[in-house]
């Protein structure tokens, strides 16, 4: 609660939020305002390999929600880390999203 006070998004500019379990990342851009999700991706999709250490499959999530994010025609938006350090697959994500071309 204390995060959502702080980070909300907007159909402009739509909330990035991440989750991650132990085996998997997932990522998705939210619109708070009419509590839709515009576009997601996560590393357990069908067709999605895993090759690599997890923080490379984050990368990899991280480009894919950019892809998607063009797709829908959003280009800005606001990172919300969900409690998560900012460190590792968290940042491989955003790090990956941002050379995507997602502005945050």
């Amino acid at each position: 609660m204390r995060i959502r006070k702080k980070v909300n998004g907007t159909e402009q500019k739509p909330r990035l939020t991440v989750f991650r379990s132990n085996k998997e990342i997932y990522a998705q851009l939210i619109n708070d305002v009419d509590g839709k999700t515009l576009a997601s991706a996560s590393s357990k999709e069908k067709g999605f390999e895993k090759q690599g250490t997890k923080s490379e499959v984050a990368s990899v999530v991280g480009k894919n929600i950019a892809q998607r994010a063009k797709t829908a025609g959003i280009d800005t938006v606001v990172f919300d880390r969900n409690g998560y350090l900012y460190h590792g697959r968290v940042k491989s994500l955003a790090e990956a999203a941002r050379e995507n071309g997602l502005k945050f």
